[in-house]
């Protein structure tokens, strides 16, 4: 085997549609010798990885992780210095809470060279697929885009009183586990309970589940819906768009609760 040490890419699957995908993160996965994949990463992206490509699943899910990412960091560095072309597949982007910049550190420090494919990010193509524009004169001026799970299950503390700006789209990634907190922390600091809110499950995928309700009945309706999968939540005036917007049928378009 030639052990010329070639650039690890850090590639952005993007939310989960492959036509969703770059086609420098298309080139990448199919020049592949090695791809290490994660939970977000759709099946029918994975679908296209060539035959014969290795593939290694990372797993990392919140409070449940397949191989911790220490191990992970490792991996990549192992497979490059064995010679291997070796592309680590993230959902989403990689720089958009997709840890990538860790990756692209440890590799950096070890000698690795690399290289960053961004890819369509969840918060921007689950809004869109949903009917929900992340701006919109007059309604909002500003997007914020937080995490609802903290690193090592440690409490969710977040600037809520900066963050109860009526006036910005919040856009929650992994917010599910931490649901009724959010929301009753974002009412406390002064949000009021009556602002749009919506839900968006496996988004741009062809069984997108869409929930559109207010602030105050996010998390009752989050949770007897029972999700499974990525779901990203999203808070704010726009949110109400979606019943004029919604372009994307999906296969439980009953699930949407009009706003009123």
């Amino acid at each position: 085997m030639d052990k010329t040490i070639r650039p690890v890419a850090i590639v952005g699957a993007g939310p989960g549609d492959p036509d969703l995908l770059t086609v420098k993160a298309l080139r990448r996965i199919q020049e592949a010798e090695v791809v290490v994949y994660d939970r977000l990463v759709s099946d029918p992206i994975l679908a296209l990885i060539p035959a014969g490509t290795t593939r290694i699943f990372a797993g990392k899910q919140a409070r449940n992780h397949y191989m911790p990412q220490h191990e992970i960091n490792d991996l990549l560095v192992s497979l490059a210095r064995a010679g291997h072309r070796v592309v680590r597949l993230k959902g989403g982007d990689p720089f958009t809470f997709g840890r990538g910049g860790e990756k692209a550190l440890h590799l950096a420090r070890n000698g690795i060279p690399f290289e960053i494919v961004p890819g369509i990010t969840s918060s921007s193509a689950c809004a869109a697929y949903a009917g929900i524009p992340l701006t919109h004169r007059g309604l909002s001026w500003s997007v914020r885009f937080i995490t609802g799970h903290s690193q090592e299950d440690r409490p969710l503390a977040l600037d809520w009183k900066s963050l109860a700006d009526p006036e910005t789209t919040l856009v929650i990634y992994m917010g599910v586990i931490n649901v009724r907190l959010i929301t009753q922390e974002l009412i406390a600091a002064g949000l009021p309970a009556d602002t749009p809110a919506g839900a968006i499950n496996r988004g741009t995928l062809p069984d997108q589940r869409t929930i559109i309700t207010t602030l105050a009945e996010l998390a009752e309706r989050v949770e007897s819906a029972a999700l499974s999968g990525p779901t990203l939540l999203i808070v704010g005036k726009v949110v109400a768009l979606a019943d004029e917007l919604a372009w994307f049928l999906s296969a439980a378009a009953g699930d949407r609760e009009a706003l009123g």
